[in-house]
């Protein structure tokens, strides 16, 4: 595995987790993102990861330090993938975006590089044709809070090259991860083809007013001992990336629980910046939320 310099294409609540993450391995990290003000929230969400990894795995201020400065970056493609060996996308779920961006990286990015998707929903072959290296792209895909929930799913999909393939393998164990290799296309991996029906399910009995979310959540937290319930999982997802999986859902399926849950996801939580952990308020407030408090699964 010859890989150093790396490009991690979006900068959200993932892409800045990818990012810090294999910094903090050791590696040099291009961050791009469409805008300067893109990249100062990225800044700021890079910057908040700092402590937790002081925190959770007993990091000294010198190495969160010597990861950050490991970062560089980009509002311009060419430039972030100049040099780029891996580049890894974690773009918004939406096909158009993936498509546009593939097709611009493809021409931009040297022969060299190999592209892989951090999707969670969409499939490599989807965007194959689009990169232009169809050979040299599959999937590497993260679990939230990535530097404790350290899973790494590596998916071909027919076209992607076996060396190729065991390149990633090996990246992921680089950067600290349990590689999961996927030998054939699945929608959802083996991550997501357990967790969104969980989620689908909870956000259904939302959206039919069956019940609220601290009760839905009460609910999974006490009869199965998790430490979180479904809707303190959306929060860590971040709810534009549950609202744009459920769009695209109700426009493939044209089935009015998906439609009508989007438009409550959308006008109660999006449009109000209610965005999850990230802006502090979702389906809970942070860093307080009342699922943490002591009394949530009391009588």
């Amino acid at each position: 595995m010859n890989y150093k310099k790396i490009t991690v294409a979006g900068s959200g609540v993932l892409g800045s987790q990818i990012a810090y993450q294999t910094a903090f391995k050791g590696f040099d990290v291009s961050v791009y993102d469409i805008n300067d003000e893109a990249l100062e929230r990225a800044k700021e969400r890079i910057s908040a990861l700092k402590p937790r990894y002081q925190a959770d795995l007993g990091a000294t201020e010198e190495e969160v330090d010597a990861a950050y400065r490991r970062l560089s970056f980009y509002s311009d493609l060419s430039a972030a993938v100049a040099d780029a060996d891996l580049v890894i996308e974690a773009v918004p779920e939406v096909v158009p975006i993936k498509t546009d961006f593939y097709q611009a990286l493809g021409q931009a990015a040297p022969e060299k590089t190999v592209f892989v998707t951090n999707s969670s929903t969409l499939l490599p072959s989807q965007f194959a044709e689009a990169t232009g290296r169809p050979e040299k792209f599959l999937a590497l895909h993260f679990a939230n809070t990535i530097w404790k929930n350290n899973t790494a799913e590596v998916m071909k999909h027919p076209g992607t090259d076996q060396g190729v393939f065991d390149e990633v393998i090996a990246f992921a164990k680089a950067i600290g991860m349990v590689p999961l290799p996927l030998y054939k296309e699945q929608p959802g991996y083996i991550l997501n083809s357990l967790l969104v029906p969980f989620l689908d399910a909870a956000q259904m009995l939302l959206v039919k007013e069956v019940a609220d979310v601290e009760s839905i959540d009460k609910t999974w937290m006490i009869a199965t001992g998790s430490p979180q319930g479904p809707f303190a999982i959306l929060d860590v997802v971040g709810i534009r990336t549950a609202y744009n999986i459920t769009l695209a859902k109700a426009k493939a399926t044209g089935r009015p629980e998906f439609e009508k849950l989007a438009e409550l996801l959308k006008t109660e939580y999006i449009d109000k910046g209610k965005l999850g952990i990230e802006t502090g308020q979702g389906f809970y407030t942070y860093p307080d939320p009342s699922f943490m408090k002591p009394d949530f699964l009391k009588p």
